[in-house]
């Protein structure tokens, strides 16, 4: 199938073509021709499944086949961080060349005065986050009695976040005649539950399930000491010739080391990361984009959203806890038909999670080295006040430690 069998306009398959995109993804076959009949739906998608253009697309036409002489924003697209508010905007530009349709993002952690600027000018499409949304909201500067369209992005991680008590406030605010379309890559009770109470009489779409990776992804394990850590990275970014890599830590600290160690190493690197400045974060993302930011080093919440065209590798520095946090991080690889690397650091305490996953995968993870000659991780060690182990290892306990590759 080609875009042009979904019964698209031409200046939006003109568009399409400019970008390089000729047959649209399986969520986009499914999700398309409901959406351009005006149907609520429920999509379970990861990121980089193409949902973004799923809904894009349609919202556009209908936008652009609809009478001009109405006023008021028309449809609210709701995103869980920044930089994946920031990417959908973006791709609202690249498909919607032609078609004189306005949008704006607007998100937190900068100046409010550049986003009410365009609010007061005049737009058809809002795409938000949902505390700078409800800010904005409260000062009178939006209002959402004219929406048409409502899309909630990466449901999941909104719930993940604490999103969920905003979203309960924005949801009133909406008119009860509208398009709902409600995405996300995983369904707990509770997102079961808001999309019931949101969705009329749904069509329901899903692709790629959590609990099945790309198989093109190639899976790999290096057992890794936690002190040996730093040094095995660059090792492998050096031994392996590895030219663009995203690299997952558990905590904006760890990313920061992290991305310090190897600058210093003389590999051009970045942290991305909560407590970084929005212009900072858009620097790194840019850099990382264009390539000349080597490797990013990111946290899960930050690097939400993120989308990288022909990603090599993904390298997980620490394991998560959640074992579908996992498949969330792999998936930045390998997309669009292309073959990914996916590694991942394990230390004796993270064997367990280790376990988890494999589970989950159902597909080998090749291991490196010479696996652990021990099963188990050891068990958890009581906390002080500040978070660290009160445990001092004994001076008659023989040390573990992993072979080095």
């Amino acid at each position: 199938m080609n875009f042009k069998e979904l019964n698209l306009n031409e200046q939006i398959l003109n568009s399409l073509h400019v970008l390089g995109y000729e047959n649209p993804s399986p969520i986009q076959q499914k999700a398309i021709p409901h959406l351009l009949e005006g149907k609520d739906l429920f999509g379970c998608a990861q990121t980089g499944t193409g949902k973004t253009a799923a809904f894009a697309l349609p919202i556009l036409q209908l936008l652009y086949n609809a009478p001009r002489n109405r006023r008021g924003i028309k449809a609210l697209i709701l995103a869980p961080t920044r930089e994946l508010a920031i990417q959908i905007g973006e791709s609202f530009t690249d498909y919607g060349k032609g078609l004189n349709i306005k949008h704006t993002v607007i998100f937190g952690g900068v100046s409010q005065l550049n986003q009410t600027n365009a609010l007061n000018r005049g737009i058809d499409i809002l795409i938000a986050t949902p505390g700078r949304l409800l800010d904005l909201m409260n000062q009178g500067f939006i209002k959402l009695d004219t929406i048409e369209f409502f899309v909630l992005d990466e449901a999941d991680r909104m719930l993940d976040m604490g999103f969920i008590h905003d979203i309960r406030k924005i949801i009133p605010k909406l008119p009860k005649k509208r398009q709902t379309i409600f995405f996300s890559a995983t369904v707990p009770d509770e997102i079961k539950s808001l999309s019931a109470n949101l969705l009329n009489n749904p069509v329901k779409v899903e692709v790629t399930p959590v609990s099945s990776p790309v198989e093109i992804i190639h899976q790999r394990v290096l057992y890794v000491e936690k002190p040996e850590k730093r040094d095995a990275l660059y090792d492998l970014i050096i031994n392996e010739s590895i030219e663009h890599a995203l690299v997952f830590t558990r905590t904006k600290h760890g990313a920061d080391k992290v991305a310090k160690d190897l600058s210093k190493k003389g590999i051009k690197a970045e942290a991305i990361h909560g407590n970084k400045s929005q212009n900072a974060r858009q620097k790194a993302l840019n850099g990382f984009k264009d390539r000349t930011v080597k490797i990013l080093v990111a946290t899960d919440i930050a690097a939400r959203g993120i989308d990288v065209d022909k990603l090599s590798h993904v390298i997980n520095f620490e394991l998560p806890d959640v074992p579908e946090t996992y498949i969330h991080r792999i998936g930045r690889t390998g997309r669009a038909g292309e073959t990914g690397d996916a590694i991942s650091f394990c230390s004796y305490e993270e064997l367990s999670n280790l376990k988890d996953i494999r589970k989950l995968v159902k597909k080998g993870i090749e291991e490196m080295n010479q696996p652990p000659a021990f099963s188990s991780a050891p068990p958890a060690q009581p906390r002080t006040e500040n978070g660290r182990s009160s445990h001092k290892p004994s001076n008659n306990r023989p040390q573990r430690r992993f072979a080095r590759r």
